[in-house]
């Protein structure tokens, strides 16, 4: 048996698995109470979500169809971090792939996090990885990659917060917010 928490213990790992993007885990664990249990978890790939800004004005592509909700969604752009890919990177190629920037559009980009967040559950974990990304105010991006522009203003995150589902990109969103009142 091997420890895997404070008074938990991993006995056995009786099936793995793996894809591209993630991994399924069937264990035996001995919980804190001396229980054993079943246990089943997904090992996911990291994610990153950028914040575009251009000109005080947050950048959002057009609404996506997402499989796991069987909905369309606005969404912050984001994507899976590739395996041997460092988050930095993986933003710039969101960024392109999403929105049209090409890396010399971005005027700066900043890490919110460094060491990601974990997005955890009893069934899932992974890493998110934000970044605002300042685009440079002469670069045109093109209508059809553009679902939506929400000026930074009170008003403005108000709106955003009701009209985006994704958790990940709520906390992103009100962490940077958060930070950018703290700093003023």
């Amino acid at each position: 048996m091997t420890t895997s928490g404070s008074d938990w213990q991993t006995c056995d790992r009786f099936l793995e698995l793996r894809s591209h993007w993630f991994t399924l885990i069937g264990e035996h664990l001995i919980d804190d109470r001396q229980q054993p249990l079943d246990y089943w978890r997904v090992e996911r790939a990291d994610s990153v979500i950028v914040l575009p800004i251009q000109s005080e004005t947050l950048i959002l592509p057009p609404p996506a169809y997402r499989p796991g909700i069987s909905q369309v969604s606005l969404d912050f752009p984001g994507g899976r971090l590739p395996e041997n890919n460092s988050p930095q990177a993986a933003a710039r190629l969101i960024l392109q792939r999403e929105l049209g920037v090409e890396p010399t559009a971005i005027a700066d980009l900043n890490p919110l996090n460094t060491q990601g967040w974990s997005v955890n559950s009893s069934f899932s974990n992974q890493q998110l990885y934000g970044f605002i990304a300042q685009i440079q105010p002469e670069c045109q991006l093109s209508h059809e990659r553009v679902g939506m522009k929400v000026g930074i203003t009170q008003e403005g995150i108000g709106k955003l917060l009701q009209l985006l589902t994704c958790l990940q990109c709520r906390a992103l969103l009100l962490q940077w917010w958060l930070d950018r009142q703290a700093a003023r």
